[in-house]
């Protein structure tokens, strides 16, 4: 493309490039310069830049420019050019502005003073009269994470959340996010612009606002309910990646709002009203129907009715999102639409087709009814890779049932012959699967698999192996012949799996194979010093098994392989061959188990349950990360389970905007009016029907319409009762309510009107809204002074004409162009919703007091032990500079999560030493390093030391970072020993011991000692333990019970170590800790401390 196709103009629609694309060169004049600059020398090449960059003309600072986004590009390093390229921030030509937003996004962070200086700058082009320059200066700005600008960042923030463009308002939705990554103190006052923002009519800002949201609170359901509809009509219309992100939050929030659409038993009361979405034809029929068994809220109806659409969606991931909705929130009946849809992704890319295939897969678990009808669609073709090939047929095994399963046989047959063996291992199990599944076809399958163990592939025997003997153990009646067919093929077959699975038929059904089994063992014992562990172990259960039902022809042969597996090199083998030889064969030693050893061996074993790998999946929310993983992945969001009892559906009533409650008393009228104007309509689909009507609502008489006024007004003052009027006296209310059922027809004709005339003009006002900045504002100015005319007017004849200028009033209102209280001759006292009594922040503190009685646990002072110095760097390596460390078990000065380590520099040389500071490495993530101060000149032969401060993250990685002088810098780390990464606590044993019951299974490691006699004292043990780790003693009043607790440094988790002496001279050595890993590891260091003398 050339380099006049990047250039910005006044239209939004073509901001939807971001800078980092629209930057990069790809004109050919321009990667020809580039080139030829590339082979000069740095310095020369770097000054050539320089001076083109100051140069006076603008193509020169473009081809300048240029050339640096491309040295990015490559890799290079063009750092030394941010002074140059800084002053260039402020040029009026918009292409070398664009470029240079480029380079500060990636330099900014490693000249964070030179890029302070270029603040002023983006502060005012935030206030530049085009969207794209303000849009693309929030951009840069908010990729500037320099923490000292927080502040700056957060006021343009908020400052664009109210811009006339709602390019520039998406723009701030996405620095939302990336200023809660920088500093998550930020939320409260991030959240109350995301509220602001979710309030936004423009498709453009609903999709980025969500996804902020989500981001940054998305725990907030509050702040959707009063957005909910009108996301849901907005679905549409929203750009691919917004309704991806938004059909996901409103799946979580339908399942915290809404009861279960899935149960059949119950009578679920409805809205009896006609809601204003609903067709009239539609309300007749729902009318019609009584008695249903579930009445869904409409609200739940709504969002899965404006999701339906999307599945014709060409994007495969907005596919996706509808259907894992459907899935989620839908009926069960209803669920099946989706199928279709589903099926025709399979025909995207491979990548495509591996999630949705194995998101079918889940599916088809549960419902196979969904994609029967598609049967033919999951039939593997020879150009499918092997992934895709093994979830269709993952999804056939689980569509199988009695009238399909011949073809699916038949099928499966062709699959067992393909050239991809590892798919033909998976046919042989799917195979199996349907053997147990169907008991019809049971007997054909095992007689089929039996046929493969001719097959000349040894892999296709040994999995037919496997299977057969899967099956075997879920069939009671005699299968003699098979085992013998099998026990053949161990002279040929050499897979350890399917030789080990031959051995454990012959002995499990060894009554059944009497002649050959003693023969089976024969030949295992001469071939079994070659054989695999697995194969080792059966063969050994093998004979143990013959010696106890048939001793006279295996006794001698039992010993032998016996006396083979007692010198085996595996101490699996070699254990389990002292277990079997006390077992079966008595002596002296033999315990009361030898009796029972026959039972023990022959005891009828349960058959194996042959399930679908996709079954355990289920419970991660279809779509996601973690269902396709199979595991929790970071920032997943559970879907809760669904309420007993719906939450209040008031709660996303649209309150009345106040301007427009004050206009009925401004124009004379003694009785408060509230227009019906809400978010949505169906107007396109009662347009036809209202057409006809229209003259049965003009014949209509004034009466009845005041009447209809009232009782619209009083349906509407149930859902937001802070607004509502309290001066109507109770004869009107009688009176109103006896003219509406008389009038029922007439009322029902004007609702629909109104409506339509509302949401006509609400259509008006938003599309006026999203029109350029230039525009808006004379039209605005302009429908004012008609607003303002039709003030002085008279009260106009009929409720449409009305309402149509409340509704014009509310739109003018919200886009805050011009003050309407100018044009009020009379102050109307407007009614506010009542605040609450206290504030959030309070709130939360009161909430976080816990008035019963708790546990209390404190860090304490460490135990007094010796302290144990190590070195940091060697006064040869460090030229005469000698450093030494230790960990001082205090809590860290400057971070309550860092580890506090005291250094000790000695200068050994004949002269001072000056400037001596630490300069940081690149760290580990998330580990930091607070630096001690620079120490200005330390003289010959004197020490200093030190603190400083070191986040680990609770882990032993060293922190490595450089010891400089003056003239020289060291490379040095630092290393902490796990006991070093805690901090004592003190607690009673009463909460010891509740503690440790919360942290059992596996946080849980335990080993026994053989603890040395000096060491079984109650002072020895606290010392030796103390020594290791900064624990703290935990008062117990038992002898022999000895614990200790901690807390670690970074996450502050607790570590709770016991050590309980027994008889003799063991020990059982105990900790407790969610942080599995480091109690690992601290056990492995407690251990020989304790054992030895």
């Amino acid at each position: 493309m050339s380099t006049n196709s990047i250039g910005y103009n006044d239209q939004a629609g073509d901001a939807q490039a971001e800078v980092g694309q629209e930057a990069t060169p790809t004109t050919a004049s321009s990667s020809v310069t580039a080139a030829f600059g590339l082979f000069s020398s740095d310095g020369k090449k770097n000054e050539d830049l320089k001076q083109m960059l100051e140069s006076n003309k603008d193509s020169a600072k473009l081809d300048a420019m240029k050339r640096v986004v491309g040295m990015i590009a490559r890799g290079k390093n063009a750092s030394e050019l941010f002074p140059a390229v800084v002053k260039n921030v402020a040029s009026k030509n918009i292409e070398i502005k664009k470029l240079v937003y480029v380079y500060l996004m990636r330099y900014a962070e490693e000249q964070q003073d030179l890029a302070l200086l270029s603040i002023s700058t983006f502060q005012r082009a935030l206030k530049d009269p085009n969207q794209l320059i303000r849009a693309s200066a929030l951009r840069v700005l908010s990729s500037i994470r320099v923490p000292i600008i927080v502040p700056i960042m957060m006021l343009a923030i908020k400052e664009a959340s109210t811009d006339l463009s709602p390019y520039v308002r998406k723009n701030a939705a996405h620095a939302i996010q990336k200023l809660y990554s920088l500093d998550p103190e930020q939320k409260e006052s991030l959240i109350e612009v995301i509220e602001k923002l979710l309030k936004d009519k423009s498709t453009l800002v609903a999709g980025s606002v969500v996804m902020a949201f989500e981001e940054v609170c998305p725990d907030r359901i509050d702040l959707i309910h009063k957005n909910y509809r009108k996301l849901c009509n907005l679905l549409v219309d929203v750009e691919e990646w917004g309704q991806v992100v938004i059909i996901h939050m409103l799946t979580r929030y339908a399942r915290t709002q809404f009861v279960s659409p899935w149960k059949e038993d119950g009578v679920f009361e409805g809205y009896n009203e006609k809601n204003f979405y609903e067709s009239d034809e539609d309300h007749t029929e729902k009318n019609q129907k009584e008695n249903k068994p579930y009445s869904m809220d409409q609200d739940h109806r709504l969002l899965i009715r404006n999701t339906k659409p999307l599945l014709q969606s060409r994007n495969a991931a907005v596919v996706m999102a509808v259907a894992q909705l459907y899935w989620h929130v839908a009926p069960k009946s209803e669920a099946g639409i989706v199928a279709k849809s589903l099926v025709r992704l399979l025909r995207s890319n491979r990548e495509v087709q591996y999630v949705v295939l194995q998101n079918i897969a889940t599916m088809s678990i549960q419902h196979k009814g969904m994609f029967e009808p598609h049967l033919k669609s999951f039939y593997v073709r020879s150009t499918d890779p092997t992934m895709i090939k093994t979830l269709k047929l993952e999804i056939l095994t689980n569509l199988a049932n009695e009238a399909n399963i011949s073809t699916l046989l038949r099928e499966f047959q062709t699959y067992v012959k393909s050239q991809d063996k590892q798919f033909a291992a998976a046919t042989i199990q799917a195979i199996g699967r349907c053997a147990t599944n169907i008991s019809e076809v049971t007997d054909t399958c095992l007689n089929g698999l039996v046929c493969l163990l001719s097959n000349r592939d040894e892999i296709v025997v040994a999995e037919s192996v496997v299977v057969i003997k899967k099956l075997l153990q879920t069939q009671l009646a005699h299968h003699g012949e098979i085992i013998k067919r099998m026990a053949k093929l161990l002279d040929s077959i050499t897979v350890p799996v399917a030789r080990a699975s031959i051995l454990w038929l012959t002995g499990e059904y060894c009554e059944r194979v009497q002649k050959i089994a003693p023969d089976v063992l024969r030949k295992m014992a001469k071939s079994f010093t070659a054989e695999d562990d697995l194969v080792k172990l059966q063969i050994l259960n093998l004979a143990a098994k013959l010696y106890l039902t048939n001793s006279r022809q295996t006794k001698l042969l039992t010993q032998y392989i016996l006396n083979l597996g007692k010198y085996d090199q595996s101490y699996d083998i070699r254990d389990r061959t002292r277990f079997i030889r006390q077992l079966i064969v008595p002596n002296e030693k033999s315990g009361a188990l030898s009796k029972y050893a026959k039972k023990i061996f022959l005891a009828q074993k349960p058959a194996p349950l042959l399930e679908s790998p996709f079954k355990d999946r289920e419970h991660f929310q279809l779509g996601t990360l973690s269902h396709t993983l199979n595991m929790k992945a970071n920032g997943y969001l559970e879907l809760s389970d669904w309420p007993e009892i719906a939450p209040d559906p008031s709660v996303r009533n649209v309150e009345i905007i106040e301007s427009a409650k004050e206009w009925p008393s401004i124009l004379g009228k003694t009785k408060k009016e509230k227009p019906s104007e809400r978010f949505y309509s169906e107007s396109e689909e009662e347009e036809e029907d209202d057409e006809d009507k229209e003259s049965d609502d003009t014949s209509s008489s004034s009466d009845s319409e005041s009447d209809s006024d009232s009782e619209e007004g009083k349906k509407e003052g149930q859902g937001n009762s802070s607004v509502e009027s309290s001066n109507s006296s109770s004869e009107d209310e009688n009176t109103g309510k006896s003219k509406a059922k008389r009038n029922s027809n007439g009322t029902e004709k004007n609702k629909v009107k109104s409506q339509k005339v509302l949401d006509s003009s609400s259509s008006e006002s938003s599309s006026t809204e999203e029109s350029s900045s230039e525009s808006s504002s004379e039209s605005d100015f302009e429908r004012n002074l008609e607003a303002r005319k039709s003030l002085r007017a008279a009260h106009p004849p009929k409720k449409e004409e009305n309402a149509l200028q409340v509704n014009r009033a509310a739109t003018k209102q919200e886009m805050s162009l011009l003050d309407l209280d100018d044009f009020n001759p009379v102050s109307a006292p407007t009614v506010l919703p009542r605040s609450s009594i206290l504030s959030p922040t309070l709130t939360a503190d009161l909430e976080g007091l816990n008035l019963s009685s708790s546990s209390v646990i404190n860090v304490s002072t460490p135990v007094f032990v010796p302290m144990k110095t190590h070195e940091l760097l060697h006064r040869m390596s460090g030229k005469g500079l000698a450093a030494h460390y230790h960990f001082s078990r205090q809590p860290c000065i400057y971070n309550e999560e860092m580890v506090s380590v005291q250094v000790t520099l000695t200068n050994t040389n004949d002269q001072k030493m000056e400037n001596i500071h630490l300069d940081e490495k690149k760290l580990p993530a998330g580990m930091k390093v607070h630096m001690f101060n620079s120490i200005e000149s330390l003289e010959p032969g004197k020490s200093i030391t030190v603190t400083m401060g070191i986040d680990f993250c609770d882990s032993t990685q060293a922190a490595s970072f450089f010891l400089c002088t003056k003239e020289d810098q060291f490379s040095v780390s630092i290393q902490p020993p796990v006991g070093e990464l805690l901090l004592p606590v003190t607690m009673s044993e009463k909460d010891f011991k509740k503690e440790q019951g919360r942290l059992t299974g596996m946080n849980e490691t335990s080993t026994t000692i053989t603890v040395a006699p000096q060491n079984s004292t109650p002072l020895a043990i606290v010392q030796k333990v103390v020594s290791v780790a900064n624990l703290g003693v935990v008062p117990s009043g038992e002898d022999n019970i000895h614990r200790f607790a901690a807390k670690t440094v970074h996450s502050g988790s607790l570590m709770l170590v016991t050590v309980e002496l027994e008889e003799g001279s063991t020990a059982q050595l105990i900790i407790n800790t969610e942080k599995t890993v480091i109690g690992s590891m601290l056990l492995r260091e407690l251990k020989p401390v304790l054992s030895q003398g």
